[in-house]
């Protein structure tokens, strides 16, 4: 795998918080005011997530379902505000762009979504899917249209003779060769794959991240690659960082996570993984539900499903702190 640059960051995210808010009704606010101890209901998505991406880097976020990865991903997309924290691409403070820069911000970086099928108009053919952005954005003109749909088309590995035809004609793989050919299409350099092969079949998830790895080669794109599952993203990443329930625990490169896992989650994560060689092994799942971000727990997040927490841990949240070069981990353990 190639080694990530060392240049500035791509991409810098600095104390981003996301909540969602679901405000009294009508009814709700008499009750308060008679004296009911109702409150508004307040989801903590994602809570105070630092994160550095470097040009050319495959960086996976991973983390059960439920942990804010996707909303994070949404936030660097620009599809969902934040409540509080930046984004900062290339250098400059996404919020603080305006017009042009603010479009050329919005176009460099593209999502493609978990669901082939839900993320694509089926109306819509697959000639006006991928060609309508480019062409409202200017990036083509009309006498260079097919020859280029029929590029973005055939580097996706797609046939370009499909492409009158509407998304429901595709398979499930072909489906997201599209998502991933729309994403394309305007000429991102940084792209966020929200498990973007979670709905496929194993065989065709291998085919989709070959794909991935040989577009980040030709095109020299960057990756944000959003999963929950460590072995899909083991051979793809240049560096992993673990989420749970809003907040990174652990970030490393891959090599490194693998063999010298810190945090407690991280650990219970690798050992779900189903290997080969411990085909006879008793599979130990974690204990507990994931706490609803509902009601977050005080202190450590993971301190209720955790066989070391302290004391401590209920009540002081850790630091996300180096313990090696490269390797950052927010675990109590690490002071004793």
């Amino acid at each position: 795998m190639p080694e990530a640059s060392t240049e500035k960051p791509i991409l810098e995210i600095r104390n981003l918080s996301k909540k969602f808010v679901k405000p009294l009704d009508f009814a709700e606010k008499i009750a308060q005011k008679l004296g009911s101890d109702i409150k508004e209901e307040v989801v903590h998505a994602v809570d105070d997530v630092s994160l550095t991406i470097r040009k050319g880097e495959v960086v996976s976020l991973v983390g059960e379902s439920g942990c804010g990865k996707s909303t994070l991903g949404r936030m660097v997309a620009g599809i969902l505000p934040q409540t509080a924290g930046s984004i900062h691409y290339e250098g400059r403070k996404i919020d603080d762009l305006k017009g042009a820069a603010a479009r050329d911000v919005a176009l460099k970086i593209q999502m493609i979504f978990q669901d082939p099928f839900a993320s694509l108009n089926p109306r819509l053919k697959v000639r006006d899917i991928l060609g309508e952005a480019p062409k409202v954005h200017g990036l083509i003109n009309g006498g260079g249209f097919e020859t280029y749909l029929d590029d973005v088309m055939t580097r996706c590995g797609l046939d370009p003779s499909y492409k009158s035809r509407y998304p429901h004609q595709f398979s499930g793989g072909q489906r997201q060769r599209i998502g991933i050919a729309r994403a394309l299409a305007v000429k991102p350099d940084f792209i966020v794959c929200d498990e973007a092969v979670a709905a496929l079949d194993v065989s065709i998830q291998a085919q989709i991240l070959n794909l991935f790895m040989e577009l980040r080669k030709e095109l020299d794109l960057t990756y944000l690659f959003i999963s929950h599952d460590l072995g899909v993203v083991e051979h793809i990443s240049d560096r992993i960082v673990i989420m749970y329930l809003g907040r990174v625990v652990e970030s490393a490169e891959t090599e490194e996570l693998f063999s010298n896992p810190n945090h407690p989650y991280t650990q219970a994560l690798l050992r779900e993984i189903p290997r080969l060689e411990a085909r006879h092994s008793d599979f130990t799942p974690i204990e507990g539900e994931i706490p609803s971000p509902l009601d977050p727990p005080p202190g450590c997040h993971f301190h209720p499903r955790c066989p070391f927490a302290t004391p401590r841990c209920q009540s002081e949240t850790p630091t996300l702190k180096a313990i090696s070069p490269g390797h950052m981990s927010a675990c109590h353990l690490n002071d004793e």
